[in-house]
């Protein structure tokens, strides 16, 4: 990690983490990971720190994901103990964030994906602005919607969360506080004001008084919309119950309802682009995860996934046909979202036994 991808400082009451690499999009590479917790774990009995401010520089985005290079370089050397490591570490970063007993002020402009969701939308105050795009695109990679967002997703209203982290959907400002990704809609010219008040003061309602209404038009996003769609196809038991839900005749689910041809059209088209495999299994832990409060859980269930992707499952293909070679065709290992065995999403969400997730820092 260069010294300038991540500027980790106090600034007045707050202690204030600033993602430095706007050219790859703000990318959270290992060492980033570290960094962060690092500093959380200083400010977290500082009585000096009142509250955490994580932004970033650059106006495309946030953080649009993991940087995944090197996890990919080794994966396909035969290497899988880095991918773990990084997993591991950043998952416990994750619940950190959710458990942070001191307010944690999120500031999310452009694209917010991936593992740009694990260190902003856990926190107490989660902010978007005109132009902000959240996503869970993981099963277009060969993963599951990982970094704790599975608890998100299953905390969304209905079968949103389903629908969302099978798709990879763009959440629009309004959207994503729909679904419980954001809270607060505040314009982008207004955070440097912002972050000095937080910093003078300390006092996170700041960010209440600068909160305004989500514009209409574009930026309220059309999930909440669409929700009785989805809820009529997403129902499902698993992934092909809901992919002949989406292929049936539209008199058969959603009957009367206009959009219904022309949602089910884009979201097939949508889940085709998704490893089966990982959608499979994406449905399988939102449902495990029905009434789930701890973060812990989640990042368990995930980790079970992502220890075995590599080698079990579709992610070093994913990451080759979107990243590496660009060719956009990937080859899944099973041939359409109803083609999936249920025994190959029990084998990826097997207990690992000794290579069970811990939260505990590894000693160094």
């Amino acid at each position: 990690m260069s010294d300038d991808d991540i500027h980790i400082r106090r600034q007045g009451r707050i202690g204030r983490i600033t993602l430095n690499r706007p050219k790859a999009l703000n990318a959270l590479s290992y060492a980033m990971c570290l960094a962060i917790e690092e500093a959380l774990l200083a400010w977290r009995d500082d009585p000096e720190v009142a509250l955490v401010v994580i932004d970033a520089e650059g106006d495309r985005a946030f953080c649009a994901g993991g940087d995944i290079q090197q996890m990919y370089e080794t994966g396909r050397a035969g290497d899988y103990e880095y991918g773990r490591r990084f997993w591991r570490d950043e998952y416990r970063l994750n619940a950190l964030i959710h458990h942070y007993p001191k307010p944690y002020v999120a500031l999310m402009q452009g694209f917010t994906m991936g593992g740009g969701v694990g260190v902003s939308c856990h926190g107490s105050h989660r902010v978007v602005c005109t132009g902000s795009r959240i996503a869970m695109p993981e099963c277009t990679i060969g993963l599951v919607p990982d970094v704790g967002g599975s608890l998100l997703l299953a905390q969304a209203p209905g079968h949103a969360g389903i629908y969302l982290g099978t798709t990879g959907t763009r959440m629009t400002p309004g959207d994503a506080i729909y679904a419980g990704f954001a809270d607060y809609f505040v314009p982008r010219e207004a955070w440097p004001a912002l972050i000095e008040e937080l910093a003078a003061t300390g006092d996170p309602e700041c960010v209440d008084r600068a909160a305004q209404p989500v514009p209409e038009g574009e930026e309220a996003g059309t999930l909440e919309v669409r929700q009785t769609l989805i809820d009529a196809h997403f129902d499902g038991f698993g992934l092909g119950d809901i992919w002949r839900s989406l292929s049936a005749p539209a008199r058969t689910v959603a009957a009367g309802d206009p959009r219904d041809e022309e949602f089910r059209a884009e979201t097939r088209k949508a889940l085709s682009r998704a490893s089966p495999l990982a959608a499979a299994s994406t449905v399988e832990i939102i449902h495990r995860l029905a009434g789930v409060e701890d973060i812990a859980r989640a990042l368990e269930l995930e980790y079970r996934f992502t220890w075995r992707s590599m080698e079990q499952g579709d992610f070093l293909e994913g990451i080759r046909a979107a990243i590496i070679e660009k060719d956009r065709n990937p080859q899944w290992r099973h041939p359409g979202p109803d083609k999936v065995p249920t025994v190959d999403v029990s084998r990826m969400l097997m207990p690992l036994g000794a290579e069970k997730l811990s939260f505990e820092r590894e000693a160094t």
